[in-house]
């Protein structure tokens, strides 16, 4: 799950010089990840996960990392 969410969102909403240095938790809000990306990730894994990642729950703490960011999409009940 982390390489398809890492794909997409280095290929479609940040702009990184070398993607595979970037760890699972590193901070994507502070490589670039605006309001606007997030929104697309969210419908991205939405779509891509078949999952449902509740408005109420768009916070640093759920999308901040590809760690983080994996962990909320398992609780909204991925089990890929």
């Amino acid at each position: 799950m982390k390489d398809v969410l890492k794909s997409f969102i280095f290929a479609e909403l940040i702009y990184h010089e070398d993607p595979a240095t970037f760890g699972d938790e590193d901070n994507l809000l502070d490589a670039g990840l605006d309001s606007m990306g997030i929104m697309r990730l969210i419908m991205f894994a939405e779509k891509e996960f078949g999952v449902t990642l509740p408005d109420t729950e768009i916070e640093p703490d759920n999308v901040g990392s590809l760690k983080s960011l994996e962990s909320w999409i398992r609780r909204s009940g991925y089990t890929g």
